[in-house]
């Protein structure tokens, strides 16, 4: 994710999760960082995975609803295992708080940047996002609910399905964000996984995405569509 300069208390919003006790936690939560305090691996891309994996496991004992996306997610779904700059986890708005305590209570501090569809941490060294959106579509049930319990390395957790983790990327191009190079490498690597049609009949009559399923059309990532007679 893009980086941005962060604050620790922002100012509540009418209906946002309240995180002020994350970061009032007390001081013996906040000097354990028993995540923290591990190895950090050499490789970056390795350290990423691993940070996923500290996380997931940790949501997962802790009961939360939540699902792998992101880079992580396609090197789980088969593909590369070259990670792009951090981690990232889908929740609820509604669970924010509720995850933002077990990650205070794991020694990890919660940020909250400017924008305010996300909240942050950092685990091995790595940043590690908490998404409320995908291309402005909020996270919701049923999304949560069409995640895959995929193997990541040795851990098994939720993880976004090839069609979300496309729909995400593509729903995402606009005029002023076109490019289209991540989304092709991912198109790439889970075309054989992925509901195409399903994809053009959401988002295809857009512009930006209609160029890139025509680009796909172009380089046989996928097949043209038919049109009718």
């Amino acid at each position: 994710m893009t980086r941005n300069r962060e604050r620790v208390t922002p100012a509540r919003q009418p209906g946002s999760p309240d995180l002020r006790p994350v970061a009032e936690a007390p001081p013996s939560v906040r000097e354990s960082q028993p995540l923290n305090n591990q190895e950090l691996p050499r490789d970056r891309s390795q350290a990423i995975l691993e940070a996923a994996k500290q996380v997931g496991a940790l949501l997962k004992r802790k009961g939360h609803s939540f699902a792998l996306a992101g880079s992580v997610a396609v090197y789980a779904h088969g593909g590369s295992g070259h990670l792009q700059h951090d981690a990232d986890f889908c929740v609820r708005r509604s669970d924010a708080e509720a995850v933002a305590a077990t990650l205070a209570e794991a020694g990890l501090t919660v940020r909250i940047p400017p924008e305010d569809w996300l909240m942050k941490t950092t685990c091995l060294g790595q940043d590690v996002d908490f998404l409320f959106e995908l291309a402005h579509r909020p996270v919701t049930t049923d999304l949560l609910a069409r995640a895959q319990d995929v193997p990541v390395d040795s851990v098994h957790m939720p993880v976004l399905p090839p069609t979300e983790l496309m729909r995400g990327l593509i729903e995402a191009f606009s005029e002023h964000y076109c490019d289209f190079g991540p989304a092709l490498a991912t198109a790439r690597a889970l075309r054989e996984k992925v509901d195409w049609e399903d994809l053009r009949r959401s988002c295809g009559d857009e512009p930006m995405p209609a160029a890139f399923f025509f680009l796909l059309e172009r380089l046989n990532v996928i097949a043209p569509r038919e049109e009718p007679r």
